[in-house]
């Protein structure tokens, strides 16, 4: 069952497409729990697993974990002693990252509440994205804010990483922590929203099957992603008209959940915008998958299959839109391109306000 479940990519596409609903994500997560009840995992995945853990540190010495890929050999010393493939670089880790006091902890300005979840791959690596998805809810006249946990300062976490290595526990008892703080605002009726799509979809999905209780179903409930929110409410948002074009890669998640249509419809309040949708399916970097010194290949080739090719073959002035980490982190890797964040791209194309 390892071998068959080791190039389970969790793309989730099983629950769109089986017809029986056959989850094979979760299944994966059960083998790769045994396992690593049966073995210690390896430095490679306890790296990936305890992320969360450490970020904040990376963030502070960023400019020394790029020198990975600086120095001639260093890339190739690390897949030795970490398992990280040398032959594309690691995600840049950033020293202005999105701190939690950018976000008051309650409502305090006004308008329809709403909370925004910042997963530690935005903060950490993409903290513009998070500040964009602040400056447009703001423009659509939503009340952000960002509670904190009350026994810790640790910024909150759906404990995706753990799952992915088969940490169930620790899983758990981030998913509770996460829980408890959002519930009371989530029984207020306040959305819960998220721009990394894993993330934000987990509290839909792996919350509430590792806790399976009224409050998980309740946070789940609330939880939408940003496109969905904006594209139920419908807010006027002060937008400039375009004159480009741009190519929209789904997130796997969003396409299992059926919330790529939402992203279609909030793009096209951009007058002038025209936008067209690769048709593909997993990009192929699925997390750290496309990170593994055994994996990087079929990686790629996934990525080869459809994704790649259309941006390669695409107009250099084209916008290319990824709402997904891992999906931006293998456009630029694979076809020299950078993919934005939708919320970016609704915030370049504001209308400036005195």
């Amino acid at each position: 069952m390892a071998e068959t479940m080791k190039l389970c990519v969790s793309c989730k596409a099983c629950k769109r497409e089986c017809p029986t609903g056959v989850d094979m994500a979760r299944m994966k997560i059960e083998v790769t729990a045994l396992q690593a009840e049966k073995n210690e995992l390896s430095w490679h995945d306890k790296l990936i697993a305890h992320i969360p853990d450490y970020a904040a540190y990376a963030a502070w010495l960023a400019p020394v974990l790029r020198l990975r890929d600086m120095i001639p050999g260093a890339a190739w010393i690390s897949e030795k002693i970490i398992g990280f493939t040398a032959k594309r670089p690691l995600p840049k880790w950033q020293r202005n990252w999105f701190r939690p006091d950018e976000l008051p902890a309650t409502p305090s300005h006004g308008g329809a509440p709403v909370i925004l979840f910042a997963d530690t791959f935005n903060r950490y690596l993409e903290p513009e994205n998070l500040r964009a998805a602040v400056r447009v809810l703001r423009a659509a006249g939503y009340d952000v804010f960002a509670p904190l946990p009350t026994k810790t300062k640790q910024p909150l976490c759906c404990g995706r990483t753990f799952l992915s290595t088969g940490m169930v526990d620790r899983a758990r008892t981030e998913a509770r922590r996460l829980v408890t703080t959002f519930l009371p605002f989530a029984e207020a009726g306040i959305p819960i929203i998220g721009l990394e799509p894993s993330c934000l979809l987990a509290l839909r999905d792996e919350v509430p099957a590792l806790l399976n209780d009224a409050a998980a179903a309740k946070v789940a409930e609330m939880a939408l992603t940003f496109e969905e929110l904006l594209a139920r409410d419908k807010p006027k948002i002060p937008l400039k008209k375009a004159t480009s074009k741009a190519l929209l890669h789904g997130h796997c998640h969003q396409k299992a959940f059926d919330v790529v249509r939402p992203i279609e419809e909030v793009l096209s309040w951009i007058d002038g915008l025209e936008v067209t949708s690769i048709e593909s399916s997993c990009c192929g970097m699925a997390g750290a998958f496309g990170y593994g010194t055994d994996s990087y290949e079929i990686s790629m080739q996934m990525a080869n299959a459809n994704l790649l090719p259309a941006i390669r073959n695409a107009d250099p002035n084209h916008l290319i839109i990824a709402d997904g980490t891992s999906c931006r982190c293998q456009i630029k890797d694979g076809a020299q391109r950078t993919a934005k964040h939708v919320a970016l791209v609704l915030d370049s194309h504001l209308e400036d306000i005195d």
